[in-house]
């Protein structure tokens, strides 16, 4: 079993990771909250994995998939919660993967104001990202978690046995933020190569590699000042595929981790266009993708105008295009980023993900 902690001064939490984890969830809550009554368990109808807090508990489903995550819901939930009598000493459980936490950590959030809340992650991409580090949210038409707030978790955990049954395209939607997790070894002092070898450790080392990343990046920036923004390399793009995945007819049919693949490579090739690295950075890119098992390949039918929209409403956004994106210095936040820049790599990006395509952004104006 391995503890990372998250160190943020009086709100500080730790992670527990490794096989059996959730069977130490009865001792956080009583040691994270100690007067707390109840618990509300807030998780979906599929996940099948159940938890012991110690306590008076209700279980609150929440539906399943990316368009659960909505204010309406969240209504339900903190209405579900005064019907079960939560008060601001109790606590909610969120079990399930990134859209229970999303959703889950918002209602705990902004219920009286806010109660404590413990993540019990039961899908990859939620133990090596969206469970870690307080970012709360739900989508609106407009894009992809523009509501939410920043409320950190009394305690996470990541028991990876639960992970032994998720199904192949949520084990790719995990493996997306561990791709971007290779890029951002860089961030904690490494040589900035990316860091490919973390496919060849035990899954509980995997999990806590990537957790222990996050966790050094929260702490020195909490609220996205700066340098948390960095977490969002791949995401610019991956968010504004997400969010034109909203309409009903629209083609695209990509989980999280698989946008967040392709944005990662549009982001090299966004880069080179710019200047800022070779072409042979942004094969290494298509590499370390594709070392993921992850494809790059941008989906056909796309309107570019509607994702260039999307990604200027981004949360990095400050009435610009901004994007996090390689260069001399490393993985950077860009600010100020010509649209003209953004759009010819987007169909540079879909030249190359045609049958027999491979163009570079580079000949573009």
């Amino acid at each position: 079993m391995r503890t990372v902690p998250v160190a943020l001064g009086d709100r500080s939490y730790d992670v527990v990771v490794g096989p059996g984890a959730r069977q130490s969830l009865a001792d956080l809550v009583a040691r994270c909250r100690p007067d707390a009554r109840r618990v509300a368990v807030v998780t979906q109808p599929g996940i099948p994995v159940t938890v012991e807090t110690g306590l008076e508990q209700s279980v609150h489903l929440v539906p399943d998939g990316e368009s659960a995550k909505s204010l309406g819901t969240v209504e339900e939930l903190c209405r579900a919660f005064a019907r079960a009598g939560l008060s601001r000493s109790d606590l909610v459980v969120a079990v399930g993967g990134g859209v229970v936490t999303d959703l889950a950590g918002f209602a705990a959030a902004t219920y009286q104001r806010g109660i404590s809340y413990i993540n019990v992650a039961t899908s990859l991409l939620a133990q090596v990202d969206a469970a870690i580090g307080g970012k709360t949210g739900v989508n609106i038409p407009e894009g992809k978690n523009l509501v939410g707030a920043f409320w950190q978790p009394a305690a996470v955990v990541c028991d990876t046995d639960v992970l032994a049954t998720l199904p192949a395209r949520e084990w790719s939607c995990g493996r997306g933020e561990m791709a971007k997790y290779a890029f951002l070894g860089g961030v904690l002092g490494d040589n900035g190569a990316p860091n490919v070898s973390l496919l060849d450790l035990p899954i509980e080392e995997q999990v806590a590699s990537c957790v222990a990343i996050k966790a050094a990046v929260v702490a020195a920036d909490e609220r996205e000042g700066d340098r948390r923004m960095l977490l969002n390399y791949g995401h610019t793009l991956a968010h504004a595929l997400e969010a034109a995945s909203f309409a009903p007819d629209h083609p695209v049919d990509l989980r999280h981790g698989e946008a967040v693949a392709i944005g990662l490579v549009y982001a090299a090739m966004l880069a080179e266009h710019l200047g800022r690295i070779t072409s042979e950075q942004v094969d290494v890119h298509r590499q370390v993708v594709g070392g993921f098992d992850l494809s790059a390949d941008l989906p056909e039918g796309l309107d570019h105008r509607e994702l260039l929209g999307f990604m200027a409403r981004d949360k990095k956004a400050h009435h610009d295009l901004t994007f996090v994106l390689d260069g001399p210095a490393g993985v950077e936040v860009v600010k100020g980023v010509d649209e003209m820049a953004v759009l010819a790599t987007l169909s540079a990006m879909a030249d190359a993900s045609r049958p027999g395509g491979g163009a570079s952004p580079g000949g573009h104006s």
